[in-house]
């Protein structure tokens, strides 16, 4: 046998002590991530009482592969459509109490002695909740449909969003190791080019890849092209200067609006599972008991910081967005510890070399406390609210409600024709502005060299000239026209000779940016001939913006992205019960809309509406059923439950949560263990002389209903006879094959020799 590598011996030990350990939390009910994180301790070599990884590096190695696939999978969760539809709520709530996190873990790392480096990385590790965790805990204890789980689940968005953004600043500023505005801003500005072009070309290509060949992609082959977009956006994130976690990321939020998106996490979350676990053992093996006994204090203290802060500065955001004390402080409440991104943080500074080697097991160590803590602090959200609301006084109910569901805002029921068209027209010019500098980009940075280098001459400048210019036509043109034919711009045109005026204006401006981007391609190729360039440059965006093929070209580009864009919103919307919009508008009021499932197990099976009384028992109103294809709008009290049935249904926290109690599924293991032992079997009876069956039909034998038994065939004189009709006649010695449940099938002689003058 040969000699094993020592990947093998590695993998398979952490493995196998990482289910052991996960295992036994599950059975405590405590979260996995914190048994991996055990395991890889227990794996580590800093316990001698068991065996040990005998090569670390290989083990980092796998480790970088799960934190791209956890970024991945967090992609594909994510979707930049998605930030967008959380509202400012999330974003303010998330921008105040990671602001607040990042400058209080400076603060306290700079007065505990540390380097600046040190002191940095721990603000912003400190700043971020864990997601998984956070899931975890509220579907475990039934919270995931409660109004503040909405606020906690947008915010997480926008936390992962800032981290993304917050890695690559990192990374910048490790490698200079001090702040260069000038060199931060242009980092920033590159890194928000790079995604907007990232998200605008994957949009165009890769679901209409996926659709043109959807007949060829089973889940082997779609698992293959989907993992490779990922890795290819890692290599080309790297080669770029951004990490291969961005890379990552950015693909799974591509692929996150396209239609198989559910598939592709179907698919990748073994992968994401495997690797992310070997990730979170990776981290375990870095925890050194010496390390913490050492430096217990601080562990402590920072913990402290983090539960305090976390809930003070998450109630205090979410407070400030909008919502009231009570959302306020249940999201708080949630949000009281750090987790997953931290250690990938933490990993990104050792990889780096930037923070000291004791931060590590330290961070990991204040996780593992602040995570055990938090379906406690869940709990006690609901109490310590009970407690600040009698000691309220009663003229501050805008403090209790929270100023959003108030009224306070300005409704605002009819805009400036002036601002919606200055805005429609600047998103336009941004999206196609980039997408035009993204195309010179791609052009000075690769092609342009090649064809120089293959055609050093006149021809191949022309070359390059006109095939940048091709490339960016469609664009400039929709730069240009856009919105001049919309209703806006009409009326504005008709009001007044003022309006007039500004619309030219606004048109040359845009004209003149096109201006400016065919003279960006002739220029570098043809110095010295400025006027001569200018001139020809007007000339090229005339044709442009007169030609009708490319007029035709720029509107296809423009509605084939548009349907990649809403194919899947669009049929998700169909297929909504309850509309995005609806659930917008009572977002910030005492009572939202959740569908609720009946299992097949459920005791309101089978009972009206009328007899489970769902509005005196638990205070909400039945909007809808779906059943199937079939949608029961407003039902009445006579309509009964069945299984799989979809409730929508309308109320407050409290009530729906009495709802879901009220119809929710049996976990009784009896019953379950009763299920497993319904199974059809298959026996034969022989027909003896003074049987009643001899002389009967089939159909005289009713054995459906009377024995609840099927012939499914009969041997006669050595013969099988599977083709019979139901009156064909039974004779002695024929052997019946029956088919049916096992209780059935042993009893089925005794149903006819109990009551034989009924055959």
């Amino acid at each position: 046998m040969g000699h094993l590598p020592p990947l093998i011996h590695d993998l398979a030990l952490i493995l196998i002590t990482a289910g052991g350990v996960t295992v036994l939390f599950k059975w405590l009910k405590q979260p996995v991530v914190l048994g991996y994180i055990v395991a890889g301790f227990l794996a580590g070599p800093n316990f001698v009482f068991f065996p040990s990884i005998t090569d670390s590096i290989n083990i980092q190695i796998w480790a970088e592969i799960g934190v791209i696939f956890l970024l991945f999978a967090l992609g594909l969760e994510f979707s930049f459509k998605k930030l967008i539809s959380v509202g400012g709520s999330a974003s303010i709530a998330t921008i105040i109490t990671m602001g607040s996190m990042m400058a209080i873990g400076y603060l306290v790392g700079t007065l505990l002695g540390w380097s600046a480096m040190n002191s940095i990385f721990l603000g912003c590790m400190i700043s971020m909740s864990s997601t998984t965790i956070i899931i975890k805990t509220l579907t475990d204890m039934g919270m995931e449909k409660q109004k503040f789980a909405n606020i906690v689940f947008a915010m997480l968005i926008v936390e992962d969003l800032v981290a993304i953004l917050m890695m690559v600043l990192l990374s910048t500023f490790a490698v200079s190791k001090q702040f260069k505005g000038l060199e931060l801003a242009q980092n920033m500005v590159m890194l928000v080019f790079f995604l907007l072009i990232w998200f605008i070309g994957g949009i165009y290509l890769i679901p209409s890849l996926l659709k043109r060949f959807q007949l060829y992609l089973n889940n082997e082959t779609l698992l293959v092209i989907v993992i490779g977009l990922c890795l290819g956006m890692v290599l080309f994130a790297s080669s770029v200067g951004f990490s291969s976690a961005l890379g990552a990321f950015v693909m799974g939020s591509i692929l996150a609006e396209t239609i198989e998106m559910k598939r592709i996490e179907h698919l990748v979350e073994p992968l994401k599972n495997l690797f992310g676990a070997v990730f979170f053992v990776s981290v375990g093996m870095m925890i050194d008991p010496a390390i913490i006994v050492e430096h217990i204090g601080t562990i402590l203290l920072i913990s402290l910081v983090v539960i305090t802060g976390m809930i003070l500065f998450s109630t205090l955001g979410v407070f400030v967005s909008g919502q009231s004390l009570r959302v306020a402080i249940q999201s708080g409440f949630c949000l009281s510890q750090i987790g997953e991104f931290s250690f990938i943080i933490a990993t990104l500074g050792l990889t780096l070399g930037v923070i000291d080697k004791f931060l590590y097991p330290v961070i990991v160590a204040v996780s593992t406390l602040t995570t055990f803590g938090t379906p406690y602090f869940v709990k006690a959200a609901t109490p310590v609210y009970a407690f600040l609301e009698k000691r309220i006084p009663p003229k501050w109910e805008r403090v209790l409600k929270g100023y959003s569901a108030q009224g306070y805002a300005t409704p605002v029921n009819r805009r400036s024709e002036w601002n919606t068209l200055l805005k429609n027209v600047l998103h336009i010019v941004l999206v196609y502005l980039l997408i035009c500098l993204s195309i010179l980009f791609v052009s000075g940075q690769f092609f342009r060299p090649w064809v120089l280098n293959e055609i050093p001459s006149f021809w191949g400048k022309l070359i390059v000239a006109i095939t940048t210019i091709i490339a960016i036509a469609p664009f400039m043109r929709a730069m240009v026209v856009r919105k001049n034919g919309s209703p806006e711009f009409k009326k504005l045109w008709n009001d007044s000779q003022l309006n007039r005026t500004g619309l030219i204006m606004m048109t040359v401006a845009r004209y003149l940016i096109c201006l400016g981007l065919v003279l960006a391609v002739l220029m570098p190729l043809f110095p010295g001939a400025t006027a001569a360039l200018c001139l020809i440059a007007l000339l090229i965006v005339t044709f442009i913006l007169w030609s009708q093929v490319i007029k035709k070209h720029s509107r296809r580009i423009e509605q084939v992205f548009l349907e990649n864009l809403n194919r899947k919103e669009d049929m998700e919307e169909r297929m909504r019960t309850v509309r995005k919009k609806t659930v917008k508008d009572l977002l910030d009021k005492d009572v939202h809309v959740e569908e609720v499932t009946v299992s097949q197990n459920s005791p309101s099976v089978g009972k009206t509406l009328r007899e489970l009384n769902f509005k005196q028992i638990a205070g909400v109103n039945i909007v809808s059923i779906i059943r199937g294809s079939q949608k029961i709008n407003i039902p009445d009290g006579n309509v009964r439950l069945y299984p799989f049935d979809k409730l929508v249904v309308a109320g407050s926290d409290e009530e729906i949560q009495k709802c879901l109690n009220r119809i929710a599924q049996f976990q009784i293991q009896g019953e379950t263990e009763d299920e497993a032992i319904h199974h059809i079997v298959l026996s034969n009876y022989v027909i003896e002389s003074h049987s009643p069956l001899a002389g009967k039909t089939i159909r005289e034998l009713n054995t459906r209903e009377r024995a609840e038994c099927m012939i499914i065939g009969i041997d006669r004189n050595g013969h099988s006879i599977t083709n019979f009709s139901a009156d064909f006649l039974l004779e002695k010695d024929d052997v019946l094959w029956l088919a049916g449940e096992k209780e059935y099938v042993d009893a089925f002689g005794e149903k006819y020799a109990q009551n034989p003058e009924d055959n």
